[in-house]
């Protein structure tokens, strides 16, 4: 797939502090990318800097093959941008919103009802077009700014936490949103919202501290392979006793009184090694980190959940 960002070894500094720290990445056609990290971990900064409203202290950002430090106009024609707090005039209608807004792209007048009405069929504002903005929920405001975000067509959408404050129902509907737009555009999805970034995202990337610490496909991040297994026994063997074993790393008890085994042995062989020692297998399930085990190991240094992450982390 063509990339539709390129970002080469990008780093912002102020003064003695880096917020981030040369990092690089790729946006592809189709993609929905998650951005994650803590608060100060340097994902404002990246987003700024992608989005043109930050200078970098040195690096590459290219959009759509257009160089965004020395064509910055034209590099943002491939861009729509929904910040945290929506840019919305709200004494105006949506429609009158987004034909101010169509005229700020300089979209022809041929045109402008034709582009209003396809982002306002898009974003399901139908039944609210010639409402007020100030008298919509903030759930209907969120669809207004991704609706101006889309506008012009742009390759590439760049939404910086569009689900904070609205209510289950609302998320779901902007979750879908997305999903829906990741099929045309290359999403980027800011967010601390760690379940809305395996539901919607394709891929993930964690910054922590200005570095890029992680990146991997959802998909490889959920069917990962793991040497940690969960399981229970039947019989009274000891947690001392099972780590006598050669075959068994370590042993940790669960909170459900299950045992947490790391063997180097596979799943099969380390059920048939229990099943020999007559230990009482009742359950087994290979143990796989979630995405907040991910996220809490790499930007917290947990180095026991570490361990599972050597096979998806690049």
């Amino acid at each position: 797939m063509s990339s539709l960002i390129s970002v080469n070894n990008l780093t912002r500094r102020y003064g003695d502090f880096c917020a981030v720290n040369n990092i690089s990445f790729e946006l592809a056609a189709g993609d929905i990318l998650g951005f994650l990290g803590p608060n100060g971990a340097g994902k404002s900064s990246t987003m700024q800097m992608l989005t043109g409203n930050l200078a970098p202290t040195f690096g590459e950002i290219t959009i759509n093959g257009v160089d965004l430090l020395e064509h910055p106009k034209a590099a943002k024609k491939s861009l729509g941008y929904l910040p945290e707090v929506p840019p919305l005039y709200k004494e105006m209608t949506v429609y009158e919103y987004l034909l101010y807004c169509a005229r700020l792209h300089a979209i022809s007048k041929q045109q402008l009802n034709k582009v209003c009405d396809s982002a306002i069929e898009r974003c399901g504002l139908g039944d609210v077009r010639q409402r007020l903005i100030r008298n919509l929920s903030k759930g209907f405001q969120q669809r207004v700014g991704i609706a101006q975000a889309i506008l012009h067509s742009p390759p590439v959408i760049i939404l910086d936490e569009p689900t904070v404050g609205l209510d289950p129902i609302q998320i779901l509907e902007i979750r879908k949103l997305i999903k829906t737009l990741g099929e045309s555009h290359g999403i980027i999805l800011c967010t601390h919202i760690l379940p809305e970034v395996q539901a919607v995202c394709s891929r993930v990337q964690i910054i922590n501290c200005g570095e890029l610490v992680y990146s991997a496909d959802i998909a490889d991040l959920l069917n990962q392979q793991s040497n940690r297994y969960e399981l229970a026994l039947s019989s009274t063997i000891s947690q001392d006793d099972i780590a006598k074993h050669d075959v068994i790393n370590s042993v940790e008890t669960l909170d459900n009184s299950r045992l947490l085994i790391d063997s180097n042995l596979t799943a099969e062989k380390l059920i048939e090694y229990i099943v020999q020692q007559q230990w009482g297998l009742t359950h087994f399930n290979q143990h796989q980190p979630s995405l907040e085990q991910t996220f809490i190991a790499l930007t917290t240094g947990d180095k026991s959940i570490n361990k599972d992450l050597e096979v998806t982390q690049s």
